[in-house]
């Protein structure tokens, strides 16, 4: 993958549970983040005392994260609405040359901030809640 545009990496929601996604708005800043964790299998007859993990053990997670600004009161609600109802929805993370990563995610962080000559801004951190699925661009 060649160097790209970080506002090309988009966040989208299915707001409406039908399948209907939508960006995320004002989102200046996004993370997704894979995690893998180890099973250690290592007992006394391990090769030198070298630690050995299970292939394909552990739980697999991953995390998004991301802040800016809402555009509008409609995508405000949509995602405060999500998050007070602790709703689980389907997502989608959008990485350019590279591509779309998506499934059934949860609000888990949700912060607002501002300065006093500036617009509010806000943060937020979904965890995966279930299977992902990735399709290359």
């Amino acid at each position: 993958m060649v160097a790209q545009k970080g506002k090309d990496l988009l966040l989208k929601v299915d707001s409406d549970g039908l399948g209907a996604f939508t960006t995320v708005a004002g989102m200046r800043t996004r993370n997704l983040a894979f995690n893998a964790e180890s099973v250690d299998v290592t007992d006394a007859e391990s090769a030198g005392q070298w630690r050995e993990l299970l292939t394909g053990g552990g739980i697999k997670s991953a995390r998004v994260a991301g802040g800016g600004i809402f555009k509008d009161a409609a995508s405000d609600e949509s995602v405060r609405g999500l998050f007070f109802n602790g709703t689980i929805r389907d997502w989608q993370v959008i990485v350019p040359d590279f591509g779309t990563v998506q499934g059934m995610m949860q609000i888990t962080a949700l912060e607002f901030a501002g300065n006093h000559d500036g617009e509010v801004t806000y943060d937020l951190a979904l965890e995966s809640a279930g299977a992902l699925t990735f399709t290359a661009a």
